[in-house]
């Protein structure tokens, strides 16, 4: 095994696990792993990598096996090797990649919660000696320069019920394809003209290994390496010998790269150097969203976001920039669990998880969305009372604030009806209800716009005996209204985000347009929203429960001083389920 990269565990590592097995819930991998501690397999190390390709931002089918591969290291740091999980960026497209990409992965697996310590790595760091070892494989009679076309090479590939043929290039000798070979390395050939490919087998039933790609030419710069090289190496040829040059030991993927295992073994026995275990699971699926990164690209190109950090987007950026927190998505991660079969996560249980973790640590604030004006005409003019209203009703230890209150005030438009139904016990003329931390007011009278009709004041009086929302004489109130005061509240936008797609399975059937799917009012943007003054200073990424509305987030980057702007990260109950979603 190769001790590159052989240095302390991270610190993403804590030492509170037996020397052997895992203490942490468990499934086939950490099975597959204990058993091969046991056996004192890789000298007792456990090392993991998270290898994303860097041409687009992750999503949040990333961070499962970001939780996964980290979440080994850190609950295997007791193992006698000790473990460690490598961030390793496989970077062997310079014409899809780009350094934007390279540092949003960095910043979100850090927000996540993870951190690589000193194992940062790239794939072209290796482009030496992968090239050297396809040298080798050329020499062994193992590898040949092929001249067909990407059509033609499709063509001779043959199908899963009919064996593929040789190519003509097939038995060049080994001195014709060495120079070949070079003569693509030094800049000779136009893209696509030539590709050098794995000798293997055309007939076999695993199309696969049905002589490879493992060398295609462009002529391309790249990231980092700039215009040194104009052969790329392919994926699969990349990914085992990166996993071997790093020491990984337990290679961990999602299962579409199962059919791809008997060809990552193959170019590792073939080059006799350290043989990682590449253990496959099924990939993360959620309704109501698309996780491909092509498809994302194309909502972000066709500008039907706002980009790759847009709210409604399925990646972590816009899951982060939309309030969704790091130990909601970390324990939606490990309650899915681990396993080889494929199935489809109702987003319903994701929202549940951020619902769940913001109900413990958000404070709590009033905000009117669509204010309706309020008149308190028994109230003295210019006078001003403060109310000490808890941060959050069951931690004492989260403070309070003050909230003022004075003779006009907002409450929401939708608390109020002139003729409400039975079941209706909000606001309503002659009725008595309680404004939350304040007074009892009772609706006296309805002013409405003389050309609209629309209804624009509410004159009201209030109880000055209710102090604190109860009645002296015991009467019962049912309502209980959120409230601004019109002094004291802060103007602001509030954006109220919704799912991006309105059907379960967007990319289901593929003779439609995914996007056919979108949701039309998956975004909608308020701009007369009026919140306590507590929220003026509200910093970026703060959150907090709007009380009786929801969860909402300053946003990271769309703000001005003493004017946050909010986004809904989700409702108090999932309101989807009961409009007709999944």
């Amino acid at each position: 095994m190769s001790d590159k990269g052989s240095k302390e565990t991270a610190d993403h590592t804590k030492p509170a696990v037996d020397a052997s097995e895992s203490a942490a819930p468990t499934n086939f991998i950490r099975a597959i792993i204990d058993a091969d501690l046991r056996q004192n397999k890789n000298d007792g190390c456990v090392v993991t990598r998270f290898p994303p390709e860097p041409n687009g931002y992750l999503h949040i089918g990333h961070a499962k096996s970001i939780c996964l591969n980290f979440g080994l290291a850190r609950d295997y740091a007791g193992a006698p090797g000790g473990s460690r999980c490598h961030l390793r960026f496989d970077d062997t497209n310079p014409t899809k990649e780009e350094q934007e990409y390279i540092d949003s992965i960095k910043e979100t697996v850090r927000w996540l919660g993870f951190d690589w310590g000193a194992h940062e790595y790239y794939a072209s760091d290796y482009f030496e000696q992968l090239y050297r070892w396809a040298i080798r494989l050329i020499e062994a009679g193992k590898a040949y320069v092929d001249d067909l076309s990407a059509e033609q090479i499709r063509a001779y590939r043959g199908t899963l019920t009919e064996p593929g043929r040789n190519s003509p290039c097939r038995d060049r000798s080994v001195e014709e394809n060495l120079a070949l070979f070079q003569a693509m390395k030094n800049g000779e050939f136009a893209d696509g003209s030539r590709v050098l490919r794995a000798k293997i087998d055309m007939a076999s039933p695993n199309l696969n290994l049905r002589d490879p790609v493992m060398y295609r030419i462009l002529h391309a710069e790249h990231h980092r390496t700039g215009n040194r090289w104009c052969i790329y190496p392919m994926y699969d040829f990349t990914h085992g010998q990166s996993d071997s040059l790093e020491g990984i030991t337990h290679s961990i993927c999602t299962l579409e790269f199962e059919a791809h295992r008997p060809l990552y073994d193959w170019f590792i026995d073939q080059l006799g150097i350290h043989h990682p275990r590449q253990i496959e699971f099924a990939r993360l699926n959620i309704n109501y969203t698309v996780m491909s990164k092509r498809k994302l690209l194309e909502l972000v190109n066709g500008e039907y976001v706002q980009g790759w950090d847009d709210p409604r987007m399925p990646t972590l950026a816009g899951l982060r920039r939309r309030g969704f927190t790091p130990a909601a998505i970390r324990n939606f991660c490990e309650r899915i669990g681990v396993s080889k079969k494929d199935s489809c996560v109702d987003m319903g249980f994701l929202e549940y998880c951020v619902r769940e973790d913001l109900d413990r640590t958000t404070p709590r604030a009033m905000a009117v969305l669509d204010p309706l004006r309020v008149v308190i005409d028994n109230y003295p003019e210019g006078q001003v009372d403060e109310f000490e209203a808890p941060n959050h009703p069951n931690l004492p230890e989260m403070g309070t604030r003050k909230v003022p209150f004075s003779r006009v005030l907002y409450i929401e438009r939708e608390d109020f009806m002139e003729d409400p139904p039975k079941k209706f016990f909000r606001l309503a003329p002659g009725r008595e209800v309680r404004l939350k931390y304040a007074y009892l007011i009772r609706c006296e009278e309805v002013v409405r716009d003389p050309v609209s009709n629309e209804i624009i004041e509410l004159r009201c009086t209030y109880d000055p005996a209710s102090r604190g929302g109860s009645a002296p004489d015991g009467r019962k109130v049912k309502g209980t209204l959120h409230w601004v005061s019109a002094a004291h509240a802060v103007k602001t936008e509030v954006r109220l985000y919704d799912r991006l797609f309105n059907v379960p399975a967007p990319d289901g059937d593929k003779e439609v347009d995914f996007k056919s799917h979108l949701n039309p009012d998956s975004l909608r943007v308020l701009g007369e929203c009026l919140v306590e003054p507590s929220l003026a200073e509200a910093q970026p990424e703060n959150r907090y429960q709007f009380e009786r509305l929801g969860y909402f987030c300053a946003d990271r980057f769309d703000f001005t001083a003493g004017k946050p702007v909010f986004n809904r990260t989700v409702t108090l109950r999932d309101s989807w389920a009961k409009a007709g979603g999944d």
